[in-house]
């Protein structure tokens, strides 16, 4: 091969080299992937972001209104989204720093944990996070499961741990059969008298949002 076709050669490589090159970045930004960003950024960029553990908040639209809720089968939760749905508040899991098992959960086990914690008043299980902007809420909703005919020890733990003055309380629970009984009183006296505690309801986990807007316009609320 004489010289001219040589140099010829080398700048069509050359040539060829760039426009593979260019094709390469435009099919990286036209699949959403920065250039030079690896396949697992990408999708955890694009992937559903869950609220950090450590604060427990979910923040909903907005307001002065909080839904307070623990939840360990999911039934007090879908409660409390539908209130905070209604209510345009935001909504707040109270999550254990030891999450409960289902062997924790039975109660026909007298050595369970929810059995021991249950028998004894002074329990107090620990709380991971804590709610953020507490004092910009003037109504709070606060709803539970009924474990052995009142609330879990874990709300005596989260209602000792905030100052409910001028705050609106309103408890609700989920239960197969039992109704609120005197577990919206009992945390009331836990919270050393302040705050307005209304009185509670018992509600089912797929409560309609028509039932809660009714219920939030006797409370003065809707």
């Amino acid at each position: 091969m004489n010289r001219k076709k040589r140099i010829a050669a080398i700048l069509l490589t050359a040539a060829l080299g760039l426009i593979f090159s260019a094709c390469g970045d435009a099919s990286s930004e036209s699949a959403g992937v920065p250039s030079g960003a690896s396949a697992v950024e990408s999708g955890q960029a694009e992937s559903f972001s869950v609220p950090a553990a450590s604060t427990g908040s979910e923040p909903a639209a907005g307001g002065s209104t909080l839904v307070v809720y623990f939840s360990c089968t999911g039934n007090t939760k879908a409660a409390a989204q539908t209130i905070a749905k209604a209510a345009n508040g935001t909504i707040y899991e109270i999550t254990p720093a030891q999450p409960y098992t289902d062997a924790d959960l039975n109660y026909n086990d007298e050595k369970s944990r929810t059995t021991i914690e249950q028998n004894d008043p002074s329990a107090r299980p620990e709380i991971s996070g804590s709610v953020e902007n507490w004092e910009k809420y003037d109504t709070v909703f606060i709803g539970y499961p009924i474990w052995w005919g009142t609330a879990p020890r874990i709300l005596d733990t989260f209602v000792e741990s905030y100052d409910f003055t001028g705050k609106t309380m309103i408890p609700f629970c989920t239960s197969s059969a039992s109704g609120i009984g005197s577990s919206g009183a009992d945390l009331k006296k836990l919270a050393d008298g302040k705050g307005t505690w209304l009185d509670g309801r018992r509600l089912t986990a797929d409560v309609s949002g028509a039932d809660i807007s009714s219920w939030l316009t006797e409370l003065g609320i809707g």
